[in-house]
């Protein structure tokens, strides 16, 4: 085991988060409002806490120093001092452990646990209390890593937009069920790669792989009370690590493996992101990191009343991506993807949120300006989800040249068309043209709408065919979750059938909507 140095030299405060120089780990923390920054660091072998060293310096807003010595593989957290004041948004609190918001690694399990909180769950005060039990022992630990790896002649695909054919696909569902021979793991990120697997992609014509959340995300915990889970992982603790749980010797390396293959066979891979929220919930949430770091910087409160948070996204909380440090985190992240991974794209989640100012949506919002003129992300495929819950949350048409978007109306319309609702021939006229309508405008090209007919939210194709009403009994939300119009019919029979004729039907409908 390595020898420690009583204290850490300054260090530098930049780059943020953990770097291994060759001599040393340089550590960097943002916060604008905490009074005290400290690192721990873990034994490898029981997880235990064995030193805790004071970041001794803070430069432009950055808590910051240098352990020399130590080596890629040290295991680590943080712990912020500073005022718990939740009526003026600041929620510090030292007991809590926190994940670096730029750890690239995590190890161990986030076990769910009351001790995550940084008030006393079961207080007639609720969230105004304060809990001063460690959550140490229920988090997972930061680790520091070398990123280098072998690329060989990788290079991206850069299939034109016009030629672009996408599938959406989650990482589990998708080689879950798939036969494969040798060592590959189905359900895993390293079965992409599969020669089983590739070769069904390129058999469907298929261009692109867009996959649902790689970043590393927790259930909610109301879900885990009813023995449920997040299956599709919209709901991201750390934008700089892959999911653990679709690893399989927890190796980010699989993940750059899997693009790899996929880029020889002419397939490109584009990541579903969520930087609108963090798992982290409401202000009754846990305190895993941002929200212990600094409340008051990383999302938006409601003015005049910060105790609350602004809930625009629907998850409880909202970044705040008017700040320009939550927007460096954001931007740093992605480049990381786009240059570390070789992704060749993104596809935002509720991407209205990105471009919410306090006055409102605007085209010219920073994370707009800021990613189209970066000489890294402006290269990548770059796809918006133009609506949120928020106010003025539908924003179809409405963002900047360089962005495509997901067009609901060509999902809509199409099924109308399909299932024989009048008076829907000159609209679907419009989509089939392009959606000039919607978004022919700055000079911006037919492929900025990505015509879709089925995605992870709503009714897949079968089920648009299959049934009229929603039947969702597992996820015990007695069928009220998802849209509540899918513009489906069932022709002829509700769910399942073995009527030769109905059966055939559906199956003309499908190809016809495809």
């Amino acid at each position: 085991m390595m020898r420690f140095p009583p204290s850490l030299s300054p260090g530098s405060p930049t780059p943020l988060g953990a770097h291994w120089d060759g001599m040393g780990v340089n550590f960097a923390v943002f916060s604008a409002h905490a009074q005290q920054m400290d690192v721990c660091i873990f034994d490898p072998r029981d997880r235990r806490e064995i030193v805790r060293f004071r970041l001794p310096e803070y430069t432009d807003e950055v808590w910051h120093g240098y352990l020399p010595d130590a080596e890629p593989g040290l295991l680590y957290g943080l712990r912020a001092f500073g005022p718990y004041d939740p009526a003026n948004g600041h929620r510090f609190n030292p007991h809590k452990l926190l994940i670096d918001p730029y750890a690239r690694c995590l190890s161990g399990a986030l076990v769910p646990s009351d001790t995550q909180f940084g008030y006393r769950l079961h207080s007639p005060r609720a969230d105004l209390s304060f809990d001063r039990r460690d959550s140490g022992p229920t988090m997972p630990r930061c680790v520091v890593v070398n990123d280098a790896y072998e690329w060989g002649d990788d290079s991206r695909p850069c299939i034109p937009w016009d030629e672009t054919v996408i599938m959406e696909a989650h990482v589990r569902g998708l080689t879950r069920r798939r036969a494969m021979a040798g060592q590959w793991q189905p359900g895993t990120i390293q079965a992409l790669g599969a020669p089983e697997m590739i070769d069904h992609l390129r058999r469907t014509g298929i261009t692109t792989l867009e996959l649902m959340p790689l970043q590393y995300f927790m259930p909610e915990r109301s879900l885990l009370e009813n023995g449920l889970t997040n299956y599709w992982g919209y709901n991201t603790l750390a934008f700089f690590v892959p999911h653990d749980g679709y690893l399989v010797n927890g190796s980010a390396h699989e993940l750059r493996t899997a693009i790899r293959r996929l880029h020889r066979a002419g397939i490109e891979v584009v990541m579903d992101v969520v930087y609108n929220h963090t798992c982290e919930g409401s202000e009754q949430g846990p305190t895993l990191c941002y929200r212990g770091l600094d409340n008051a910087s990383y999302y938006h409160l409601v003015p005049g009343n910060e105790r609350h948070l602004i809930n625009d996204t629907g998850c409880g909380n909202t970044l705040n991506l008017s700040h320009p440090r939550v927007l460096q985190m954001v931007l740093d992240s992605l480049r990381y993807w786009a240059e570390s991974f070789h992704v060749d794209g993104f596809r935002f989640d509720l991407a209205p949120v990105l471009g919410r100012e306090p006055y409102g949506f605007d085209q010219g919002a920073g994370f707009f300006d800021a990613i189209v003129q970066d000489p890294v992300l402006s290269d990548r495929k770059l796809i918006a989800e133009p609506w949120d819950p928020g106010p003025g949350g539908y924003q179809l048409g409405n963002f900047p040249p360089g962005f495509a978007e997901w067009n609901d109306r060509f999902r809509d319309t199409t099924r109308r068309f399909w299932r024989g609702d009048p008076m829907q021939q000159g609209d679907m006229a419009a989509r089939i043209a392009g959606s000039g309508d919607l978004l022919d405008r700055r000079g911006r090209r037919p492929w900025s709408s990505i015509n879709l007919v089925t995605a992870h939210d709503g009714f897949t194709l079968e089920d648009t065919v299959s049934y009229a009403e929603r039947h969702n009994g597992a996820n015990r939300e007695n069928g009220q979750d998802g849209h509540a119009e899918n513009y489906s019919a069932n022709w002829g029979v509700e769910g399942p059938t073995d009527d030769p004729a109905i059966l055939e039907l559906r199956g003309r409908v499908q190809r016809a909507m495809m």
